[in-house]
């Protein structure tokens, strides 16, 4: 959904220099060892996976793993701190605390409370943790001030919204009767290919389609994903890579009509409009080479768990944002070297969005779904 938003990437800048220098020699000397012993074995020629793969946390962990605020509201000092964020991350098998200045803490979990290692000989008493029904850590807290967990978990359910500052139907009248920008060319003839048909292994969760998106309501008519001949060509070969490691794609979004990005545009309030692309200038998506996917455990079918999840408003979208927990991270990197692996390049504020090397050849396009017809997985756009 968000489109070079360079007021954000200031907004939260200092939440994105978090891995201290052990943490990523660690890192590099596990995929070097791995690329040593398993980099030209059979199951994986590619060499994709970014190191061995991690255990899973605990279950009881992950329902603490997050992003959490010091906010001056809670605070009883006449002159309050300013706003402080923070992770608490896992690692390697550790539960760790990591602060705006990269700096990081290990901790343990007992008795339903944070309890730090004692510091210069001095026991840091336990933060009670607050959990709602389904057992989440909203926040914990010392004495008169809490520490406020700010993203909504790993559930891919509970999704980003906003308040629409008008009403997406009327909004939709006016996207259908407006014309794109027009663009001066020269661009290849566009060839836009379905996505489904290509592979059995390629899934569709098309949320805006669904009222599982950011609107809360409907934009697309219809649950389909396309893109350009040469970016599906490549997707496909990605996902060949993928199989072997025992993971399908699932897709999120492709091409995108140019309403649709009217759409968002004009129901977006004045401080979202840094994360939605302006409809003057089109975006990746309006060409039919950009996508956003995620991974699929090939044996359940059940999507893999990432740092964080699509659409989400949130430092934990960006490709290397360094909490969630290990597992998480593995799978968000294999995704992205899969992905790179063919002519694809990561959007450096959101771990799904992919844009095709060839973007920048190909015209704006507003051809609605049920007009581009499905034939040999091909819709010729005229």
């Amino acid at each position: 959904m968000w489109r070079d938003p360079q007021m954000a990437k200031q907004r939260f800048h200092h939440l994105r220099h978090g891995l201290c220098f052990g943490v990523l020699l660690a890192a590099a000397l596990g995929a070097l060892l791995f690329e040593a012993s398993f980099g030209h074995a059979q199951n994986n020629p590619a060499g994709l996976p970014p190191g061995p793969k991690p255990p899973d946390a605990p279950a009881a962990w992950k329902k603490l793993v997050g992003i959490y605020l010091d906010e001056p509201k809670s605070l009883t000092q006449d002159a309050p701190k300013p706003t402080r964020s923070f992770f608490l991350l896992e690692d390697n098998g550790q539960l760790l605390w990591q602060d705006d200045q990269g700096k990081r803490n290990q901790f343990s979990v007992m008795q339903d409370q944070i309890v730090f290692p004692p510091e210069g000989g001095d026991r840091i008493p336990g933060h009670d943790i607050i959990r709602n029904d389904a057992g989440m850590a909203t926040a914990f807290c010392y004495l008169n001030f809490c520490y406020t967990r700010t993203d909504p978990g790993t559930d891919p359910s509970n999704t980003f919204h906003i308040k629409p500052v008008h009403r997406v139907s009327e909004i939709r009248r006016e996207a259908l009767l407006a014309a794109p920008p027009a663009e001066p060319g020269p661009f290849r003839k566009p060839e836009l290919v379905e996505l489904a048909p290509l592979d059995p292994a390629i899934h569709l969760d098309i949320r805006y389609a669904t009222t599982n998106d950011f609107l809360g309501t409907p934009v697309y008519t219809q649950a389909r994903a396309f893109m350009q001949r040469p970016a599906a060509e490549s997707l496909v070969r990605v996902l060949h890579k993928l199989k072997p490691l025992g993971y399908g794609l699932l897709i999120h979004d492709a091409y995108r009509p140019w309403y649709v990005t009217k759409i968002f545009w004009d129901v977006t309030p004045p401080e979202g409009k840094i994360f939605v692309a302006d409809p003057s200038q089109g975006s990746r998506h309006n060409r039919g080479c950009a996508v956003d996917l995620t991974l699929y455990d090939l044996a359940s079918g059940k999507p893999i768990e990432m740092p964080g999840t699509y659409d989400e408003m949130s430092p934990r979208s960006f490709p290397d944002y360094p909490g969630g927990t290990s597992l998480q991270r593995w799978h968000r990197d294999l995704l992205r070297r899969a992905m790179e692996s063919e002519s694809f390049t990561v959007y450096e504020h959101e771990w799904w969005h992919f844009d095709y090397k060839d973007w920048h050849e190909y015209p704006i396009l507003n051809i609605k779904f049920e007009d581009l017809h499905s034939g040999q997985g091909l819709a010729a756009a005229q």
